[in-house]
């Protein structure tokens, strides 16, 4: 039971940080805040006391009415870890840490507070981690990008957004409902899926192009059937879509064994060839985003199919021969 009321405490104490975060200038009465919680005057003054108390929710009474902080950051709440589960984060924020081209404060924030609760000899190593982070160059505009959007996509309130698309000169503004962010190990780049009201559906932006980010007072509910992972499930990077197309890709013996030492793909379907290699065969959307990867096994990888595929990337690798 204890453990049942702490989890229920958790989870209005959040609800409480959301319900200000999404109406920043609003005021609440205490009332109004029980009301909404499901309980009693009494406990929701304690819990905006302990909350503000703890730095987790800056807030102010005045009058009746209960304020944010202006200038407030979004804290979460205490999370208790085994070390095992550390250990985990450690190396999710590694591998980030790992492909990303620029210094990223929140990286290395992010890093120290967990340094800051590990074993001394686990803790040196993050040290190190963010040691080699800060010789990066710098780009200060991403970081606020990636804030103003994590928060937006948080507390479910839309964004107004300055993007330059890839191959033109033009800056647009967007108002923009973020659904969730996506890692790429392409180019380093992180990418933001939401709904957006230029193009009247889900759209896909690239941080590292967005020259600027404003939360805005408008809200929204992301919808109910709305599932990033499943999305992306037959994207081979970001570009998502209803069709796929069949990629059949074959691989020469020599790296064969290291094709066959990951899942490349959830519909991936290997087969051997007599002669010791494998054949590759996945449905994907948009394949063109699969370049890259074909490209960096050079002759150990042949595309047999779609043919338009197979014409490109004869194409690039004459006129990368070339060069040579």
């Amino acid at each position: 039971m204890p453990t049942t009321d702490a989890y229920t405490k958790t989870e209005r104490m959040l609800q409480l940080q959301l319900l200000f975060w999404r109406n920043p200038r609003r005021g609440f009465g205490t009332t109004e805040i029980a009301g909404r919680l499901g309980v009693s005057e009494r406990t929701a003054r304690n819990y905006l006391n302990e909350l503000s108390a703890g730095g987790w929710l800056p807030v102010y009474r005045e009058s009746r009415y209960w304020y944010l902080a202006e200038g407030a950051s979004f804290d979460l709440l205490p999370v208790h870890l085994t070390l095992n589960e550390a250990s985990v984060l450690y190396l999710a924020a590694r591998l980030l840490a790992r492909y990303s081209d620029e210094y990223n404060p929140i990286i290395a924030h992010a890093l120290a507070k967990l340094a800051s609760a590990m074993p001394e000899a686990i803790a040196a190593h993050i040290h190190h981690t963010i040691t080699s982070l800060a010789y990066r160059p710098k780009n200060r505009t991403f970081a606020r990008v990636l804030e103003t959007i994590a928060l937006g996509w948080a507390t479910g309130r839309k964004a107004r957004i300055w993007h330059q698309a890839a191959g033109s000169e033009n800056v647009h503004d967007y108002l923009f409902s973020p659904y969730f962010l996506e890692p790429s190990s392409v180019g380093y780049a992180t990418y933001a899926i939401g709904y957006s009201s230029w193009f009247e559906d889900v759209h896909t932006f690239k941080l590292e192009r967005i020259s600027q980010a404003e939360l805005t007072d408008e809200t929204f509910e992301i919808p109910e059937d709305f599932d990033g992972a499943k999305l992306l499930g037959s994207a081979w990077g970001v570009m998502f879509g209803d069709e796929v197309e069949e990629v059949i890709l074959r691989f020469s013996p020599q790296v064969t064994r290291r094709v066959k030492e990951s899942v490349w793909h959830p519909s991936q379907d290997l087969e051997d060839c007599d002669d010791g290699g494998c054949t590759l065969r996945l449905w994907v959307a948009h394949p063109l985003e699969m370049k890259p990867f074909i490209r960096g096994w050079g002759e150990h990888c042949e595309v047999l199919s779609p043919e338009w595929l197979r014409r490109e990337i004869a194409e690039e690798m004459r006129r990368a021969a070339e060069v040579y």
